[in-house]
């Protein structure tokens, strides 16, 4: 059988990571970043060859990664796709036999609820939410956003191409993109403090770790929350 695919939520703040693994092109780009960028850019790098490397049975430095700033990382010449996300502190990877999008936010980030959804929400899932009340409303549209944004990143799209395309059921939890009639297969959760999605044709046998800062704050690698939606037609 094929390798199920593995999602990892990793902390950036550890001052251990080092250099470690780092390709000569990954510390160029990373030198040419500002600071806080510069930090955030050479961490997630390292945690991903990290963990892809490990799961591939590659060391982290010989992983043939290909990560420039503002991205999406690839594999060059070997078998899988990845995922990355972050927030804050916290980092979300992933790895997958076949396309994936993945999205990472904080659980209690402010946001104004309401006025993202007459924004950019369809006028089905407007209508759907007019009336949940404020205590219910804030967690619908933050599950609802990460969703689609790890929808757009399944795709290679971008949120300014297609943000208004999607729209959730929060009823029956169907995803679904509605100019070209896509229903992809999703995963999403909250662990800690910190709301996940991940979307792709695989995900149903989706592989969660938490690790290093990230399993202290949630006291497990379990998810809090998950809600898995069976596979579609859909195969990207």
């Amino acid at each position: 059988m094929e390798r199920a695919p593995q999602l990892w939520l990793e902390s950036l703040g550890f001052p251990d990571l080092g250099g470690d693994g780092l390709s000569a092109e990954e510390q160029r780009w990373g030198a040419a970043l500002p600071a806080p960028r510069r930090r955030q850019y050479l961490a997630s790098r390292v945690l991903l060859r990290q963990r892809v490397g490990r799961l591939l049975g590659c060391p982290p430095a010989e992983l043939p990664l290909y990560a420039p700033p503002g991205q999406p990382p690839r594999l060059v010449d070997r078998p899988g796709w990845l995922g990355l996300s972050h927030s804050g502190g916290g980092l979300l990877m992933a790895w997958a036999p076949t396309p994936i999008g993945v999205d990472l936010e904080c659980a209690d980030r402010s946001l104004r609820a309401r006025a993202l959804i007459g924004r950019f929400f369809p006028e089905p899932e407007c209508r759907q939410l007019q009336d949940w009340p404020e205590s219910r409303l804030r967690e619908a549209v933050l599950r609802s956003w990460v969703l689609k944004e790890a929808a757009i990143k399944w795709r290679c799209r971008t949120l300014a191409q297609e943000l208004t395309h999607w729209s959730f059921d929060h009823h029956s939890g169907d995803l679904s993109n509605r100019v070209e009639g896509l229903r992809p297969p999703w995963r999403a959760g909250r662990s800690g403090c910190w709301r996940w999605a991940a979307v792709g044709a695989d995900v149903e046998r989706l592989a969660f770790q938490c690790t290093r800062e990230e399993t202290h704050r949630s006291r497990s690698a379990a998810i809090a929350e998950v809600v898995n939606v069976p596979k579609t037609n859909q195969s990207c």
